[in-house]
């Protein structure tokens, strides 16, 4: 069992997850309610379940880019408990979570998604975002970014492919970006259920980190201009 911990936006969350799926989670949506409630979901999971920390093969963790405060916080009752149970620590983009639970819920209604680009977005500030774009697949089409949005912004792909952007970053973007075949998905929140697959794959390779010098990733070298380099023509 793997335990995972989503801590990067406002959202709080928990899972406990097997490879076959979520055992159990607590979730909540108020920015306010990480430092206080995080570990109190854990441990009411463990309860619950009537396990240890001992008892898990990994703890996992959404190590951003991100909420400052909220990485901090994730990152380091993560690290505490890989620390104290002896049992590796898997950091996890959450950006690639992100694609995984917004693919899940397409997969859920049978939409084609065949010629789909995604784009999970995290919102940074003002008109400023975190993003990544990914394949149908989950191949990875260009590196996690810091953009400040403009209408030119993605106009470098060709319109050919659909684009679904998506997260808490999106919706402020959708009056600002140009580009045609855009398609702004509302209400995707963010869970630490979203881990369970790359948490998963990182286990099975073996990428763990390292848990004395591990630290969120928080990209804080913004991007202002738009993408230089054409990934999809």
């Amino acid at each position: 069992m793997i335990l995972c911990i989503e801590t990067a936006t406002s959202v709080c969350s928990v899972a406990l997850c097997t490879a076959d799926g979520v055992v159990s989670s607590r979730q909540n949506s108020d920015y306010r309610s990480h430092a206080s409630l995080l570990t109190v979901f854990i441990s009411d999971i463990f309860s619950e379940q009537g396990l240890k920390a001992q008892d898990l093969d990994a703890v996992a963790v959404s190590k951003g880019p991100g909420s400052y405060t909220g990485l901090r916080i994730g990152v380091s009752v993560a690290k505490g408990i890989s620390f104290r149970a002896g049992i590796p620590l898997i950091g996890i983009d959450t950006p690639l979570s992100m694609f995984n639970g917004m693919k899940d819920l397409f997969n859920s209604k049978s939409d084609d998604t065949s010629d789909v680009i995604w784009c999970p977005m995290l919102d940074a500030r003002r008109l400023e975002v975190y993003y990544c774009l990914f394949g149908r697949s989950g191949s990875r089409l260009c590196e996690i970014t810091a953009e400040i949005i403009s209408e030119k912004s993605f106009s470098r792909i060709t319109d050919e492919k659909q684009i679904i952007f998506f997260g808490d970053g999106a919706m402020k973007c959708e009056s600002i970006i140009k580009r045609k075949n855009s398609v702004f998905y509302p209400g995707f929140t963010i869970s630490a259920a979203h881990m369970l697959k790359p948490a998963y794959e990182a286990f099975t390779e073996k990428h763990f980190e390292d848990v004395a010098y591990f630290e969120p990733f928080y990209l804080k070298d913004f991007i202002t201009t738009t993408q230089k380099k054409n990934v999809l023509r």
